[in-house]
């Protein structure tokens, strides 16, 4: 091939890597800020300078000013005149190391509501059936319920629970108390263990209007199997988090 040609390819291919190697830094860069806005480092929220981002990361202005866009993407973070880039949404933090509802887990942060949008016995899928122990297409008891910190909207949770403990659930007040405490209350047991997955979901029309989330963001989706200390079955979560509003964190240790 002519050096010509050559260096016609050449030159393009070059570009491109730097491109991606400055998109790779400021997703990088990007990580750093988000833990930092969320571990609350900025006092006052508001973040340093971006030539003093740069400084203290290493980081070229371009690379900074990419990162932040990547924030202000998340809607982490925006640029407010007269004062600079500001946190904006704050994310709360709910453990996974531990078995606890969301009112227990949230505590410290603010005061969790419960807005009961459906309740009663269905016919138990199959799937929850299994799950539960209960005989297929026998009743469940269903409740559906749009959970609020300090208002803002932040979960919405599906649980099914076998109807021997759910039939007294119905009289139980569900607006202001945890399903997991109720269920201690009156099965008379601890709880003693969970089957957790989480993944990321794409938000359906009804739950992105009940979450007044945009129609098609991702939300967290948490799926969790609890059990009474001597191993029932007896709470089959489907719970959809606002993803810009929660952050999942645990402590794990490695077996040896």
């Amino acid at each position: 091939m002519p050096a010509e040609r050559i260096r016609e390819h050449t030159v393009p291919v070059a570009a491109a890597r730097r491109r991606r190697l400055r998109a790779d830094r400021a997703r990088q860069l990007a990580d750093l800020l988000r833990h930092q806005v969320l571990a609350g480092h900025f006092p006052g929220g508001v973040l340093p300078l971006e030539d003093t981002l740069a400084a203290d990361y290493r980081a070229s202005r371009n690379t900074v000013r990419q990162a932040l866009d990547l924030l202000r993407g998340e809607r982490l973070v925006a640029r407010q005149p007269g004062v600079g880039t500001v946190v904006v949404c704050a994310k709360y933090p709910h453990g996974l190391d531990r078995l606890q509802g969301l009112a227990e887990t949230l505590h410290d942060h603010g005061t969790v509501t419960n807005e009961v949008r459906a309740v009663g016995p269905v016919p138990a899928p199959a799937p929850v059936a299994e799950r539960l122990r209960v005989p297929e297409h026998g009743d469940v008891l269903y409740i559906e319920r749009l959970r609020r910190l300090d208002g803002l909207p932040l979960s919405l949770d599906l649980t099914y629970v076998p109807m021997d403990i759910g039939a007294r659930l119905l009289d139980c007040d569900l607006e202001h108390t945890d399903v997991f405490r109720l269920l201690e209350t009156l099965t008379g047991r601890p709880l003693g263990h969970a089957e957790v997955t989480l993944e990321a979901v794409n938000a359906d029309a009804h739950s992105a209007a009940v979450l007044q989330a945009p129609r098609g963001a991702a939300v967290l989706m948490l799926e969790r199997l609890t059990h009474l200390d001597d191993g029932r079955p007896v709470d089959l979560e489907f719970i959809r988090f606002r993803g810009d509003r929660i952050t999942m964190s645990g402590l794990l240790r490695r077996d040896r």
